[in-house]
């Protein structure tokens, strides 16, 4: 009976032994994986703290601005020269006779800063005819011309 009882009790043993070993290693060894959760949480907190304080960051230098006598500045009208297929030229919606175009033009220059004209002109129309208005439109002071145009996309 002592050969049995001891060699239960040598079994149970063994078992202790190999039960602690095996929680000793799984308790007492480092754990090699990084908990994901808090860090992101720290990220987020840093990233609102930086948006909160950068706009507060960047300050200009107080500066006393002095008050000018300038009346308002109106911005300028376009002008528009219009050309049609039957060769008639439009300033906005106004048909203006070729001869009096270099003066008309002239006078709506005069009180503006800029002197831009926008040409459209009909696709049917000579070379000839465009380059006579543009032309003129250079003489009477317009210093930029632009070139209205249809986008393909916005074809009908």
């Amino acid at each position: 009976m002592q050969a049995t009882g001891g060699g239960g009790n040598g079994a149970a043993s063994s078992a202790a032994t190999t039960y602690r070993t095996m929680r000793s290693r799984h308790t007492g060894a480092v754990m090699g994986d990084i908990n994901v959760t808090p860090l992101v949480d720290v990220v987020l907190v840093l990233l609102l703290v930086f948006m909160v304080t950068a706009p507060m960051m960047s300050r200009g230098i107080d500066v006393s601005l002095p008050v000018a006598n300038q009346p308002d500045v109106t911005p300028d009208v376009r002008i528009n020269v219009t050309i049609n297929a039957q060769g008639r030229v439009y300033i906005g919606n106004q048909p203006v006779l070729l001869p009096l175009l270099e003066d008309n033009l002239r006078g709506r220059l005069l009180g503006s800063a800029s002197h831009v004209a926008y040409l459209s002109a009909d696709r049917s129309l000579q070379y000839g005819k465009v380059i006579e208005v543009v032309d003129i439109m250079k003489r009477a002071g317009v210093d930029q011309i632009g070139f209205v145009y249809e986008l393909p996309s916005a074809k009908r």
